[in-house]
């Protein structure tokens, strides 16, 4: 049996090695799904594909061994888990209704990490509603802290959790646990005078190790969300390199507008003649120049006092000529 490869693929079905086999993607925002979903997993693995699962680096399911002539029917059977995850899908019963954004991956976030300053499901969610289904390719990671455990600064968007710790100085009974935690563990933004601590703002990277040394809780969490958004990190053959800062203290709605506004930038910018009609979004930036990329992303966003966006973004990182 023929099958249309690129209707195949915008179908999340993976085009395989063998003949006539394909293997379905199944997305998972922020990582996190119910247990009782990996039951259907497992139903689809067993039924029509080779009865195993292959875990994805951006925390989905693939399920090999599925036949072309099956397809319609996997796609019933994965409807219940798109309900379920509230993926956005064009027609009902009909599987994925895109392929090119992969899924949103996050750490497990502070509903379970005490290191974790806020929840990364929620957010990853929240960014999943906002660009699925689309064909194009952007890869976006949600870390917790500064810790970095989803590697963030591998994706063309890392959202990195931060907190503006709170200091009361009343609790303080100037141990040292923060400072030393700080200089150990993190920038040395703290010292200690008069007893009291003092926070170097400029080497702050709002990470909370302060918040979880305290044993009297005189440093606490702020109660507004914080990010940092590193841009533009990529593997890949000619020029793999590390994501860098774009954002800092910025708040969750310039985020999101940021990655909206870049869907927008790359629609007037992709090269068309790219294989397979995609090109990485760190290729585009690099032809156009950042400062073009700078102008589309930050379109209709009203800035605060406190985030702090670059002037211009350099990047490193390997390179093949």
């Amino acid at each position: 049996m023929d099958m249309n490869t690129k209707s195949l693929k915008k179908n999340a079905f993976r085009v395989t090695k063998h003949r006539g086999v394909t293997a379905s993607r199944v997305r998972v925002p922020g990582g996190y799904l119910k247990a009782d979903l990996l039951l259907k997993i497992y139903d689809i693995a067993n039924t029509y594909g080779n009865g195993s699962v292959h875990i994805t680096i951006r925390q989905g399911f693939e399920i090999p061994g599925i036949k072309f002539e099956d397809i319609p029917k996997v796609n019933e059977l994965l409807q219940p888990i798109i309900d379920e995850l509230e993926i956005n899908q064009e027609v009902e019963g009909t599987g994925y209704s895109a392929a090119g954004t992969r899924n949103v991956s996050a750490c497990i976030g502070n509903n379970v990490c005490p290191f974790a300053n806020y929840n990364t499901t929620k957010f990853a969610k929240r960014i999943e509603k906002e660009i699925f289904p689309n064909d194009l390719h952007f890869k976006i990671a949600l870390t917790g802290c500064p810790n970095d455990c989803i590697k963030a600064r591998m994706q063309d968007f890392g959202i990195i959790g931060m907190t503006m710790p709170q200091y009361d100085k009343d609790r303080c009974i100037s141990c040292g646990a923060c400072v030393r935690a700080c200089k150990k563990k993190a920038t040395g933004a703290l010292s200690a005078e008069n007893f009291k601590v003092l926070r170097d703002r400029s080497k702050c990277i709002g990470c909370g190790e302060c918040v979880i040394q305290c044993p009297t809780a005189a440093w606490t969490r702020s109660q507004k969300k914080y990010y940092r958004l590193v841009i533009m990190g990529r593997t890949g053959k000619k020029n793999p390199r590390l994501a860098e800062d774009f954002m800092i203290w910025a708040d969750e709605d310039t985020i999101v507008k940021v990655i909206t506004n870049t869907y927008k930038y790359v629609t007037e910018y992709i090269d068309k003649e790219a294989p397979g009609g995609k090109e990485h979004i760190g290729y585009i930036v690099d032809r156009t120049g950042f400062m073009e990329f700078k102008k589309w992303a930050l379109d209709g966003i009203e800035l605060n006092d406190e985030i702090i966006v670059k002037d211009n973004v350099y990047w490193n990182g390997v390179r093949y000529v």
